[in-house]
């Protein structure tokens, strides 16, 4: 009985404590403050950076049409040439019988054109009198008959037949060795054709990139049937230089012929300005990418086939369409992009239809209005219907 008293005062102090324990208010979650852009028009340019290869207008490996030794060889590696350049010589002896018998051919069917034209001019005149001879007999026969016998009269007719028979004949003959002739001219022209294949030339202006042959070297004739053939040189032509750009698929549809074209040769530290001189006007299956080339005029030689250049195409413009920052657009490039926007502080997930796409910026179509506010940066955490506090992004309020 006596311990009663302390246990009782010891509640009683602890009373307040415990009270003021249990009526303490739940903490408040803060609203969480989000990063925001305006949705609004805009001016939008859409250009592809790639990296291209300078490439030769033209390379072309100079091949041997005959076969042969080289007698003489006139270039070497970086020897600038210009079209029609003798460059290298073969010697090839039986061409050159080849070319000495189509000239005794030639003088031999011209012979028989002469001597079938004098043989002619004889059947002419041999005819001539007997078709005369015939005449005066039968206007003889005609006026006194029974005075020239039947079988004379005969006689001159079948002579001046026959005559004219030979005539016939030579003239023949005459065309026969008219044609001889012409066979003969063309088998000439052939072999000096051929002949003249002995001498290689360039064709077209250009460098010597290769040499694959020299002096006493012998070389296949450059024909598809002969897998032995060596080029004796080749030939680029560097006046003209071809930029080949692997357009993607997603941009072909605005690549257009005359489209300006901003050439960026970092190791020349150098800006061209080109356009677009043509296309493939197909998809690779292998890249997905077309390829579109760019022709850079390099009068001066100082752009080197092999040497890399950053290229700018300008593909579109889009003016005053409405657009928000890229990184307010989620799942660009999938089949449902979504975008946050942020009504009377409260965050919705909207379903957008985004257009031409930029470095910072894309074109909405459809999904938003103007003057939306719009999520920008992670978007992680972030639930539908949930409260939140916008704050302009800092690149939106430095504008």
């Amino acid at each position: 009985m006596p311990k009663r008293p302390s246990v009782l005062v010891t509640f009683l102090a602890l009373a307040p404590l415990l009270n003021g324990c249990r009526q303490a208010p739940p903490p408040v979650a803060p609203v969480p403050v989000v990063p925001v852009a305006t949705a609004g028009p805009a001016t939008l340019s859409d250009d592809l950076v790639v990296t291209a290869e300078f490439e030769p207008y033209q390379l072309v490996d100079v091949m041997a049409k005959v076969a042969g030794y080289v007698r003489a060889i006139n270039v070497d590696i970086g020897d600038h040439v210009r079209q029609g350049q003798v460059l290298a010589t073969l010697d090839v002896p039986e061409m050159k019988d080849d070319v000495a018998r189509a000239k005794a051919a030639l003088a031999a069917a011209d012979a028989g054109v002469v001597t079938a034209q004098g043989a002619i001019q004889r059947a002419q005149a041999q005819a001539d009198i007997a078709a005369l001879s015939f005449k005066r007999i039968q206007d003889v026969a005609t006026k006194d008959k029974g005075l020239v016998p039947r079988q004379d009269v005969d006689v001159a007719q079948s002579h001046q037949l026959e005559t004219a028979a030979q005539l016939a004949s030579t003239q023949s003959s005459l065309k026969a060795a008219q044609q001889t002739k012409l066979e003969a001219v063309e088998e000439l022209a052939r072999a000096q054709q051929m002949f003249q294949y002995s001498t290689i030339r360039a064709p077209f202006d250009g460098v010597i990139t290769k040499r694959y042959a020299n002096t006493g070297a012998m070389v296949q004739a450059g024909t598809a049937s002969q897998s032995q053939a060596m080029p004796i040189v080749t030939i680029a032509q560097d006046n003209l230089l071809r930029l080949i750009l692997p357009v993607p698929v997603s941009d072909v549809g605005d690549v257009r012929n005359g489209e300006p074209v901003n050439v960026n040769v970092v190791s020349l530290n150098r800006e061209l300005q080109g356009t677009v001189t043509r296309f493939a006007d197909t998809v690779a299956v292998s890249t997905r990418t077309m390829a579109t080339e760019v022709d850079v005029p390099n009068s001066d030689g100082s752009l080197i086939p092999g040497m890399y250049a950053e290229v700018r195409l300008h593909l579109a413009d889009r003016k005053d369409v409405l657009s928000v920052p890229l990184d307010a657009v989620d799942g660009i490039g999938t089949s449902s992009p979504q975008a946050w926007v942020v009504h009377n502080d409260i965050a919705h997930l909207v379903s957008v239809k985004p257009g031409l796409q930029t470095a910072t910026r894309i074109q909405i179509l459809s999904g938003l209005s103007s003057g939306d506010q719009v999520i920008v940066g992670r978007h992680a955490g972030l639930a539908e219907g949930e409260k939140v506090s916008p704050s302009l992004a800092t690149y939106e309020a430095q504008e």
